[in-house]
């Protein structure tokens, strides 16, 4: 028997957290966390130590599949690739090629192949629609950022180690690990929050995990947190808390803002969002006495109405009260591979509005390229120039995770023609014409490209792959740029592959070297020989990390970063905490915080007719589980034994009134559709809200996940309607949604 060690990074989540895995003859025997690890040492949840068992699912697909005569089976990657390129140049010869419409899901956000190849995939493919994730969660605080800074990535996060007051709104870290704030341990960063004298105050309308620990839990009516951000501004300024006059001369506008938020008092919205003036007022003081203080806002602050103005006055309380780009506030990473801050000139800037078209059926804002996901069924659905009839997925399952499912499960029906590029044959892909197998996590490297520009502490990890990937299978940079390849009518060869690498390579090294940071004398040819010996997102990545802000410039800094330092330091470098990046980090046309920019301060009367809105007598919320990751986590049965946890929670004081007992069912309806779910009685959720978990319903006909089937639970974005979303992001809500409840 031969015995190996591998450490690797842990990419089913947000968290970073570094494993150490031994192996006998190649498979898996155990996985614990690395002590040594610069960024996690030894944190993991339960979800990290299922690396192996998800390797070796016997319902994980190894090779591609192919309908036919209306089933899928399995083949071989020749015949796969030759049903795509008939199937896709098909429609693009009926239709054009705007009839092609991609999906791309969370887990791209974890996976190096699809950060480095799915830019030139989607530039060459020339899709009529692209749709992500990101408008079922962040896309509110990416454009936020956008307006404000000038780059939708400059995302400030909390600095967690070293502030001594957190206000968190619309988050549960102890079990999402996290989010929008890369950081390993969140239980440990939070306990020694408190032990060193601070304060936590969560505002949630569940006491949560998280909540449980906190100092204050304040329990907010869903989907108000914009009206208690308004009141905790004007809060601090009635109490003499804040000096606008000492701020930073590039913060501009906060005086405009303070005043336009001068009616939402904390007695204005106490009524409406459910926290009492006094605790508002009291809120204010203790946070504004605070040497270092932040707020930080989560999923709950973004899948609202009002996504994009509450993540911007999340901004300005940690603003106008000093915490923003101040040690122990909200602060802004500085990524090892480089960012668009990490380069150029403050001056570079230039202002462009992040939303400058609409979507062709529903007029939803198109931001930052992307349609709103919940176009999607529209879009296939409703005929005319423009209508969607085939579509490519690449690891997401929208059936579960996008609004109004029932209906857009009923357009994938329609398509002519779909791909999918995934390792299930899930609720989404079952509708596929091919699906291409995304190799196991453990036959791949690992860099997280998007989560260390969010992390909360400078750090670099990189992990070669654990096991060798079968002779004749590709990897996901393959398969992305053969459909690029398609798309650009070359082919999909292995030569059309090496072709499009080599020349991402060659464009990435030429505007790097054409960069104001770059040393003077490097010549593009020498510096693509050094990086050659790698191929595709490797070489990629190594050229970012030469060229990055910590870089070793192809050899004119001897003792800077590059590929091949990061593979020596197995455990991660550690470059150190968070420092104050701004004003040199801003992208505005004026070079300034633009606080006062234009389509935030409109969206203010919209806030004004919430004040006035009616509570619904139930509103629906949704939540998350440690042992599951979205839908993509419950075919591990070591995952999810024990006791259910799709189910819903009630008040005990709602479940008298509505006759509903604990672990009997209740009907659960809204406008786009209805549920039946096992009731929880609970007094963690308010009286009015009622809570289901997110990613569940593993039943549909024709999907091949048998663990997730036993335990299938019920999906709850049925009841989430497409048509109610946040105007400026076209960001779907997914919690405060009005429902009606009676026993079933």
């Amino acid at each position: 028997m031969t015995s190996t060690t591998a450490f690797r990074t842990c990419p089913l989540c947000e968290a970073g957290c570094g494993l150490r895995l031994d192996l006998a003859d190649g498979r898996v025997t155990r996985i614990r966390g690395d002590l040594e690890d610069v960024f996690s040492a030894g944190f993991l949840c339960p979800k990290g130590t299922v690396l192996g068992h998800f390797h070796e699912d016997p319902d994980r697909l190894r090779s591609p599949m192919v309908r036919s005569d209306g089933e899928l089976r399995p083949a071989t990657w020749a015949e796969a690739y030759d049903r795509i390129a008939e199937g896709l140049e098909g429609v693009w010869r009926r239709h054009g090629r705007g009839a092609l419409g991609v999906y791309l899901g969370n887990p791209m956000a974890h996976n190096l192949d699809g950060a480095m190849t799915s830019r030139t995939m989607l530039r060459s493919l020339a899709p009529g629609a692209v749709f992500s994730a990101s408008t079922v969660d962040q896309r509110p605080r990416e454009l936020a950022s956008g307006l404000l800074y000038g780059q939708s990535g400059t995302i400030p996060v909390p600095d967690i180690d070293r502030t001594e007051f957190m206000i968190m709104l619309g988050a549960n870290p102890l079990v999402s690990n996290g989010s929008l704030a890369t950081a390993p341990d969140w239980p440990g960063r939070l306990a020694a929050l408190r032990t060193r004298g601070g304060e936590l105050v969560v505002v949630d309308p569940v006491r949560t995990k998280t909540a449980e620990i906190a100092d204050d839990h304040l329990a907010i009516v869903p989907g108000t947190d914009v009206l208690f951000l308004a009141a905790l501004v004007t809060a601090l300024v009635d109490g003499q808390h804040v000096d606008l006059d000492v701020l930073p001369d590039h913060f501009r506008g906060l005086d405009v803002v303070v005043a336009a938020l001068a009616p939402f008092t904390p007695e204005a919205v106490e009524g409406r969002c459910g926290i009492p003036a006094p605790a508002i007022r009291d809120l204010a003081a203790r946070f504004a006495a605070a040497d270092r203080a932040v707020v930080y806002g989560r999923i709950g602050t973004t899948v609202t109405p009002f996504g994009t103005t509450a993540s911007w006055l999340i901004d300005v309380v940690n603003a106008v009260t000093g915490n923003l780009d101040a040690p122990g506030g909200a602060m802004f990473s500085r990524p090892a591979s480089g960012s668009a801050t990490t380069r150029g000139r403050r001056e570079d800037g230039r202002s462009r509005r992040p939303f400058s078209r609409s979507t062709r059926v529903d007029e939803l804002p198109i931001v930052l390229g992307e349609y709103p996901a919940a176009a999607m069924a529209d879009e296939i659905l409703t005929e005319g120039e423009g209508q969607l009839r085939a579509m490519l997925t690449v690891g997401g399952n929208p059936v579960l995770s996008c609004p109004d499912s029932e209906r857009f499960d009923t357009a994938l029906a329609s398509l002519e023609f779909m791909v999918a590029v995934d390792c299930y044959v899930n609720e989404t892909t079952r509708h596929a014409d091919v699906i291409l197998p995304a190799p196991s996590h453990l036959e791949k490297p690992h860099y997280d490209v998007a989560l260390l520009g969010l992390a909360i502490r400078n750090v670099a990890n990189y992990s070669p792959p654990v096991l060798e990937l079968a002779d004749d299978a590709d990897r996901e940079w393959q398969m992305l740029l053969r459909l690029a390849g398609l798309g650009l009518g070359m082919g999909m060869g292995d030569e059309v592959v090496a072709a499009l690498d080599d020349e991402a390579a060659a464009r990435s090294i030429r505007s790097a070297l054409g960069d104001p940071a770059a040393p003077d004398g490097l010549d593009a040819v020498e510096a693509k020989a050094m990086v050659d010996v790698r191929q595709g997102p490797e070489r990629m990545l190594d050229i970012q990390l030469r060229t990055g802000p910590y870089g070793d410039w192809f050899g004119a800094n001897p003792d800077g970063l590059s590929l091949d330092v990061l593979e020596a330091n197995p455990h991660g470098i550690d470059l150190g905490a968070l420092e104050p990046r701004l004003p040199a980090a801003i992208r505005t046309s004026s070079g300034d915080v633009e606080f006062d920019q234009e389509d935030l301060m409109a969206d203010l009367d919209r806030v004004r007719h919430l004040l006035h809105e009616a509570e619904p007598p139930f509103v629906l919320t949704g939540r998350r589980t440690l042992r599951s990751n979205n839908s993509w986590m419950h075919n591990m049965r070591t995952l999810v034994k024990g006791k259910a946890r799709c189910t819903l929670q009630v008040h005990p004081d709602d479940a008298a009134s509505l006759g509903l007992v604990a672990g009997g069912a209740a009907r659960v309806t809204s406008r786009s559709g209805s549920v039946i779910a096992p009731v929880e009685v609970t007094d963690v959720v308010r009286p009015g809200v009622v809570s289901l978990p997110h990613g569940w319903g593993h039943d549909a006909e024709g999907s091949r996940l048998r663990v997730a089937a036993e335990h299938a639970g019920v999906n709850s974005n049925i009841l989430t309607p497409a048509d109610v979303v946040d105007p400026l992001s076209g960001t779907s809500q997914l919690t405060g949604i009005p429902v009606e409840i009676v026993p079933a």
